[in-house]
């Protein structure tokens, strides 16, 4: 089963992200945030759990794999277990818009899954430009990140799980695929986020059959004529 799940502070999370929208109505506007966008932002900023220190380990699973456009001190191959990734969000702000939502992927609990990503040793500054990045429905939450040489320390991972506005859910991956495949936004086509990171995952020597099945029939849906997309 991959929704639900007894990890500790997994259901502190959840009752967080159930918190968005009544938080939301009491905050002021952010720079014509919308207000669950700005409450995400909030209760991001709200986390103590490493208050005090200097440096904080960062793993990323989607496009924070390939694209890390904010000041990190070392990066390096990593994995979180217990979570597997999924194009179960929506994307409002960067790869589609509030009427047509792309999907970009998350990570929700399956027992004895490993997820490969890139971890980032970053300074809390960084914090600010992260939290707005990720401010369409993903919220940090502490983890423990294990390195592919197999040292293993504590950071944090943004997710964004079932109880937030922009979740899709699950769906056969080639409707994802036709969905991926008309999507655009402000950051660019919602295919080209896939396919960087399936190739950022091939650079890696990981396999991601869920995110390389979703690849394989959007190729065939880039061959297909559209009477048969």
């Amino acid at each position: 089963m991959e929704r639900g799940s007894g990890r500790p502070g997994w259901r502190r999370f959840i009752i967080e992200h159930r918190s968005l929208s009544a938080y939301a109505m009491t905050q002021p506007d952010q720079h014509a945030l919308s207000p669950i966008d700005a409450a995400t932002i909030a209760i991001n900023q709200r986390m103590n759990k490493f208050d005090g220190h200097a440096q904080v380990w960062l793993f990323g699973y989607g496009s924070l794999i390939y694209k890390a456009d904010f000041p990190y001190i070392e990066r390096r191959p990593a994995s979180i277990e217990g979570w597997t990734r999924r194009f179960w969000q929506g994307s409002h702000d960067h790869r589609g818009t509030p009427m047509a939502p792309g999907r970009v992927a998350t990570i929700v609990p399956q027992a004895g899954a490993v997820c490969d990503g890139m971890a980032y040793l970053i300074t809390p500054e960084v914090f600010a430009h992260l939290d707005h990045r990720e401010k369409n429905g993903y919220l940090r939450l502490a983890t423990d990140i294990t390195f592919d040489d197999g040292g293993k320390v504590e950071g944090l991972v943004y997710i964004a799980n079932e109880e937030n506005a922009a979740f899709l859910g699950a769906a056969p991956e080639l409707d994802i695929a036709r969905q991926i495949a008309r999507s655009n936004g402000p950051s660019g086509p919602n295919s080209e986020y896939l396919l960087h990171l399936a190739s950022a995952l091939r650079e890696l020597g990981k396999s991601d059959p869920h995110v390389f099945a979703i690849e394989q029939h959007l190729a065939q849906l880039k061959d297909a004529p559209p009477a048969a997309q």
